[in-house]
């Protein structure tokens, strides 16, 4: 059996240098054939490889396999990529740039576990709740990054502008589209939940995105409000309860807590200027 030789793990993140054509014919002719079946890797690639199989007396069929998985690696890497973009996030987050140490309420065990999309498969809410700067909008976007590069649809948005965005379609008789579009999305991060209070007919047409959504899809919402105040931003109790019903059942709950890291990192950085001797 040809033995399998996994692909230059470095060519999967930073896009190769063009080996030039050494003028022989058949290259030139590869070389036409890869651009004619949109094989931008293989092109990119196989004059090096081939050299290497030379030097290394591979098979032909090692040669080949060489060339496929690094094509493969390419696609998944620029799939990967075209999901992050999809997803508008506002910034790059990611989980492993997390400051685990400056918030011991967030569990890195716990984190990790939402790396893995099973979670998003099954269809379970995720729910961040703490005070500002405690690191809920990184935890989200981090989360909706790292789900996107496992290979799922993710959109992230604000409550106001999905609420804004839900209303002016639905003035333009375009509700049923937008909110199809949106229950198709395998995770929704929703940001800043509960920061801004709703009128009836919002938290109405946010209501219809759970009920889409609930147990088929998942949704991730970052909020300031505990459970108890979410009354005050859907106004009508009942609303409030049945929304919280959806977005709680079988959710995984993280509580960041009242400790600003951006605060905290201010303070040392003032405290870090005092220390400094004047020249």
């Amino acid at each position: 059996m040809t033995p399998t030789r996994t692909a230059d793990p470095t060519a999967q993140q930073v896009p190769p240098t063009r080996t030039p054509l050494p003028g022989d014919p058949e290259d030139a002719a590869i070389d036409e054939a890869c651009r004619d079946l949109r094989l931008p890797a293989f092109r990119e690639r196989f004059v090096e490889l081939a050299a290497t199989a030379r030097r290394e007396q591979s098979t032909c069929k090692q040669f080949l396999l060489d060339l496929l998985q690094v094509e493969v690696a390419d696609r998944d890497l620029r799939r990967q990529q075209r999901l992050v973009r999809s997803a508008k996030f506002p910034r790059p987050k990611r989980l492993d740039d997390f400051a685990f140490e400056k918030n011991p309420n967030v569990s890195p065990e716990v984190v990790a576990d939402l790396k893995s999309p099973s979670w998003v498969r099954e269809g379970r809410p995720l729910v961040l709740i703490g005070d500002s700067g405690t690191g809920k909008s990184h935890l989200l976007i981090g989360v909706g990054t790292a789900i996107a590069e496992a290979g799922l649809t993710v959109r992230y948005t604000t409550t106001s502008a999905l609420v804004n965005e839900l209303a002016e379609a639905d003035a333009g008789r375009r509700l049923s589209s937008v909110i199809a579009r949106y229950s198709k999305v395998d995770l929704l991060c929703l940001d800043e939940f509960g920061y801004l209070n709703l009128d009836k007919k919002g938290a109405k047409l946010l209501f219809q995105i759970f009920t889409e959504r609930e147990e088929r899809k998942a949704t991730a919402v970052a909020t300031n409000s505990p459970f108890a105040e979410w009354d005050r931003t859907f106004g009508d109790p009942r609303l409030c309860a049945a929304i919280a019903d959806r977005i709680t059942f079988r959710c995984t709950l993280i509580q960041t807590g009242t400790d600003s890291y951006r605060y905290q990192a201010t303070q040392d950085e003032h405290r870090g200027k005092k220390r400094c001797p004047t020249p």
